[in-house]
């Protein structure tokens, strides 16, 4: 069985346990799944993407420990690189036997089931890479994707090195969104609302009955950060939806 590391918010520790690892990332060859690091004798190495993802998924994150078949499909390889198809214990050797495994990633295109979830732990919030491995000592991208807004220092770090594009506002995304038709667009698109101002959730109830769970469970998440009476109503009628994460 081929040991693996999936991370992911404290706050979905207990579904994790209960229900598994719902397949909601996009893979780079196509399809759904969950991306995963190999468990390495470094720790560090282990946990490296700690410090990269917590830019993307705001609070504390924890590690779910998996065992998936020695004989599971699935692709290994470096970010923004093509990955190779192989089996999960040919990708856990790959990684292993590298020189440098930063940066590297598994992704098993499919939904991780709790028999699969061997525990979920705690781990340091300060472990790994930011931006990219060895971005220490060199010029950092002060671009909306590489900082998002409200990250903390993002102003201090934008003034240091000042970006030409003005990052889009919110009635913009708005607009993005409403013409976003697929759900993985809309899914992007509500990707792109998080860090903006967290008012006018009035806007987003036509997303509420959504027939794709998945635009659901990400409406949810950033209705969390929203303010007022309409957030709660529309966090309600999620919840009564059976959506994943609306009412906790």
């Amino acid at each position: 069985m081929a040991d693996l590391v999936h991370l992911t918010p404290a706050r979905n520790a207990r579904r994790v346990v209960r229900t598994g690892i719902a397949a909601r990332s996009y893979g780079r060859s196509g399809g759904r799944g969950v991306y995963c690091m190999p468990v390495l004798p470094s720790f560090a190495l282990t946990y490296q993407w700690t410090r990269e993802l917590r830019r993307w998924k705001p609070g504390v994150l924890v590690a779910a420990h998996l065992r998936i078949p020695d004989d599971e499909p699935v692709t290994v390889g470096r970010y923004g690189t093509e990955p190779r198809q192989v089996t999960a214990a040919e990708a856990a050797a790959i990684v292993r036997d590298l020189a440098d495994p930063r940066g590297y990633e598994v992704f098993v295109p499919r939904a991780v089931t709790p028999a699969e979830v061997r525990r979920v732990r705690q781990i340091p919030q300060g472990v790994g890479w930011r931006y990219q491995p060895d971005a220490h000592g060199r010029r950092p991208c002060a671009c909306p994707a590489c900082v998002q807004p409200g990250t903390p220092g993002s102003g201090k770090l934008r003034r240091a090195y000042p970006y030409d594009k003005r990052p889009t506002g919110k009635p913009q995304l708005m607009a993005n969104l409403r013409a976003a038709t697929k759900p993985g667009e809309i899914v992007q698109a509500l990707y792109a609302l998080y860090g903006r101002r967290w008012g006018g959730a009035e806007e987003l109830a036509y997303l509420v009955e959504h027939p794709d769970q998945e635009v659901r469970e990400v409406l949810a998440d950033l209705l969390r950060n929203y303010r007022g009476h309409a957030a709660k109503v529309l966090r309600h009628r999620l919840a009564e939806t059976g959506t994943h994460g609306a009412d906790e």
